[in-house]
């Protein structure tokens, strides 16, 4: 069974830094496109990051800040997303999401192209 479980959220002060983690379960981490999303309250779920399959090779939003970065672990199946210098406007449900369809080409920062989806994990950025 294909299966992403998010963890590494929580209450972090203006300025601080949280590092996300996805564990993939039931596929190799490196066999799809595979990023990080989130949904703040009372927006549409935006793309933060994105893996391609394979060559790991990065996509990032043009309006994702640098203070982000996507990372993965094959030998432990893990996708990291190590977000620093945090801002308010952070805040949100950050979901782990993997392209299972056999997309080849560059990761797709489009939500509606991911098949699989965790639970997400709250991430509260606030003094």
């Amino acid at each position: 069974q294909f299966q992403l479980v998010e963890s590494g959220g929580g209450l972090v002060q203006p300025g601080g830094s949280l590092r996300l983690s996805c564990l993939t379960s039931g596929f190799t981490v490196n066999s799809y496109n595979i990023g990080w999303f989130r949904q703040a309250p009372g927006k549409e779920r935006e793309a933060v990051a994105c893996l391609q399959r394979f060559s790991g090779k990065r996509n990032y939003p043009d309006s994702m800040p640098g203070r982000f970065a996507i990372s993965r672990d094959n030998a432990n199946n893990m996708v990291y997303l190590q977000m620093n210098d945090l801002k308010p406007e952070d805040t949100g449900i950050y979901y782990c999401a993997a392209d299972t369809g056999g997309y080849v080409g560059t990761c797709r920062l489009i939500p509606d192209v991911m098949t699989l989806w965790g639970d997400g994990t709250q991430v509260t950025v606030s003094s």
